[in-house]
């Protein structure tokens, strides 16, 4: 099983807001840079933390309405949510210590 979960509008719900589960969302695109910089570090945190926290991947090219509800404007942007709750959020890159730090 995959450590991330490709997130739609179709699956958002089910997956992020109604998992029991602290959930990490990074809103990326492939032909953003800073977006590939951080994928290998958002993969070591889905693998280190994955028995508490799911990881869920949104591609803003193809959810442009999940990107527009959420109202992201730069990406990678991750967002946090702790029962359904949106708690943190981070924007571009930055070190592994400020993902985990919002968890």
């Amino acid at each position: 099983m995959a450590l991330e979960v490709t997130l739609t509008k179709d699956n958002f719900e089910e997956e992020v807001i109604k998992s029991d589960k602290t959930v990490l969302v990074d809103f990326w695109a492939s032909w953003c840079g800073p977006c590939k910089m951080l994928a290998p570090v958002v993969a070591e945190i889905a693998e280190e933390y994955k028995d508490t926290v799911k990881v869920g991947k949104v591609n803003t090219d193809d959810e442009r309405e999940l990107a527009m509800a959420f109202k992201i404007q730069s990406i990678p942007t991750i967002m946090v949510f702790k029962n359904g709750k949106l708690t943190g959020t981070s924007i571009g890159f930055v070190p592994k210590e400020n993902l985990t730090a919002l968890l």
